[in-house]
This record gives C-alpha cells, structure tokens and sequence, in this order.
C-alpha cells in the first residue's frame, strides 16, 4: 500500500476549491514552447495558429452523481449540453468554435441503446453550433458515466479577449437572464423526491418548461459574439458565468487585479425564474448571484462603447469595474454595499 502523506499534512481539496487547487497543482508549470501563447488560468488556452490568428482550445468534464443525475436527465439532452458548456469557453475568449472531441467513460449497466441517445445530443448540437466531430476516447468505468469534451477554436488575434484585461471604470455586462438553471434544479430535485416517495405520482412541470430547459439543455451564447462584432464592441475582460455570477465577477477582478460595485436592481432575472425562488423561499437575488450553470456570458467594455449596447435586449450593465484598492461590493437597493462573496459552486463539497 502506496502512503501518500501523513495525516498532519493533510489538506481538504473543499478548502482549496477548484481554481486553488488547479493554481497549486500548476504553479510549478512553465511554458516552455513558443507556439503556446497562454496557457492555464483563462477558459481556454491559446496557441499559435497563423499571423493573423490563434487556436483556442478549452476541456470540461461532466460526471454522473455530480454534474448530473440520470433519474431526470435524458440521455439526448446530456449529450447536446455536454457540447454547449464547452463551446461556452470558446465563446468566453471571443472565440469562433470549429471542433470538438468527445471521451466517454462508461459502466456495463448502459446498454448501447443509450450511447446512442448520448451520441443523438452530440449530434445535435454538432449541427446547430456547426461544429465537427473529430475524435475521442472510449472506456470502461466501475461506476458512473463521464463524459469529457474537448472544444477547439479560432479567434483574430486583435479579437482574443482574456479575463485580465479589464479597466477601471469599464461596464460589467451580462447577457440573457440568470438563476434559471438553479431554480429549474430545485424543480427538477423536488419532483425527484417526490418520486422516490410515490412513484404513481406524475411529474409536476407544468408550466416551467422555460427553468427546466435552461438546466436541461443550456445553450453556448455564441450569437453574443455576433452581435458584438456587429456592433464593432471588443470586451476588455470576459468569462462565462457557470459558477454563479458572483464567482465569476470575483474571476475577472482578480485576473485584471480591479474592484467592482455590482447593483442587486440591475441584475436580469426572467418572472417565472423570481416567481418560482420565492415558492422555493429562495431570495431570487441569490438565485442569480450563486446558482450557476446559466452559461451567459460577463464581460466588460470600455465607458466609450456604452452607447452601441445600450438598450440591447441581449446585454444588462449589471455595475462597473473598479481599482483594486477599492473592494468588490454587491449594491443593495438601500445604497448599502455588501462585500460580495463566492458562495457558488464548489467542484470539491
């Protein structure tokens, strides 16, 4: 038997959380080969394509029992958003994807009918993102099912936007909506629950086919990036909001060593996504600060960009950045400043 280390040497990867843990583990790494251009600490990596342009190539994971539950998660849908979270990366660095690989890890307790539907998602979503198929990996697993998405894409070089590139003063924006996903997870767990409990007793959905969906089958907001270089808008920062927003406001301060004051009565939230956290007896505000898996896109752009997104239906200026010196604060609607804090998805509870 292999002894790793003692027990008063010991340290909890919970403690850690996902990024300490990656920054400890690499922290030792140096980039020695001249077509790597960035590598870890960013939603992708970035290597040399061309004079004009960078290959981006970003990696996730999805594993049964933790990112996902197959009591209520069809096969066809895991396969579509196990695509559309990665590409979400691409999309995060301003990026156009353009491949994909796809590795599996599977137990004997799938039958091949089931790949197939796994496979019918990828599929799926291979044809809406216009993306390619190009290989992976297939193996055994003692356990559950896992699933590992490599994403590859392109980006101009005067285009690549990174999380540290944000200004003081620059406008934190947000696309879409956010705490759909989370809220449609407590429908989804209470009807799993009650289940358990009676299983002659029908799912009750009716009516939240909007929260559900954007937990079920999210979508890669890569028409943002369309729209922002239509509207000749480069960001100065950008990450995707998987985490929870406040995870990821707290990412790109720390990236562009900035501050930032985020407004509690800016923040988007769809009605039915309120509604349904007040049933729950869930602040909404929380629901959109921590529950994640929503895959918008947070960015920031410069004071000079402000009047070619104003009033665009896709995009909410949710505050403004900050110098460092200064904190990161949620605004409350009394003009309160409220530290904000991660309290979102931890890869290690």
């Amino acid at each position: 038997m292999i002894e790793y280390m003692s027990e008063e040497k010991r340290t909890d990867l919970e403690s850690l959380g996902e990024f300490g843990t990656i920054d400890l583990l690499t922290k030792n790494f140096l980039i020695t080969r001249e077509s790597t251009a960035f590598g870890i600490g960013d939603d992708a990596a970035v290597l040399e394509r061309n004079e004009e342009q960078f290959t981006l190539i970003s990696t996730d994971m999805l594993v049964e029992g933790v990112h996902f539950n197959l009591m209520y998660v069809p096969f066809k849908h895991l396969g579509y958003k196990s695509v559309a979270v990665n590409l979400s990366d691409i999309a995060a660095m301003n990026g156009t994807p353009e491949q994909i690989t796809v590795s599996i890890a599977v137990s004997n307790r799938f039958p091949l009918e089931a790949l197939e539907e796994l496979y019918d998602g990828i599929r799926l979503a291979c044809q809406h993102y216009k993306v390619d198929l190009i290989g992976g990996d297939t193996t055994s697993s003692r356990s559950g099912l896992v699933i590992s998405v490599t994403a590859i894409g392109v980006v101009d070089k005067s285009k690549v936007v990174y999380r540290s590139g944000a200004g003081v003063n620059d406008l934190l924006v947000v696309s879409g909506d956010l705490g759909a996903a989370y809220v449609g997870l407590q429908v989804l767990e209470r009807e799993k629950s009650v289940f358990e409990a009676n299983p002659d007793i029908q799912p009750d959905l009716d009516g939240k086919d909007y929260i559900i969906q954007r937990q079920l089958k999210p979508e890669a907001r890569l028409d943002i990036i369309t729209y922002l270089k239509e509207l000749e808008v480069v960001p100065t920062s950008m990450i995707d909001v998987s985490d929870g927003l406040a995870s990821e406001v707290l990412h790109l301060c720390k990236s562009s060593r900035k501050g930032a004051m985020v407004y509690n009565a800016k923040l988007p939230i769809d009605s039915l996504t309120s509604t349904t956290a007040i049933d729950f007896n869930l602040d909404p505000s929380t629901c959109v600060l921590n529950g994640g898996e929503d895959y918008e896109l947070l960015f920031t752009v410069a004071q000079s960009d402000f009047d070619k997104i104003k009033g665009n239906p896709h995009m909410t200026v949710i505050g403004y950045m900050t110098d460092e010196s200064e904190g990161t604060y949620l605004v409350d609607t009394n003009e309160s400043l409220i530290p904000l804090r991660a309290q979102g998805w931890n890869h290690f509870q």
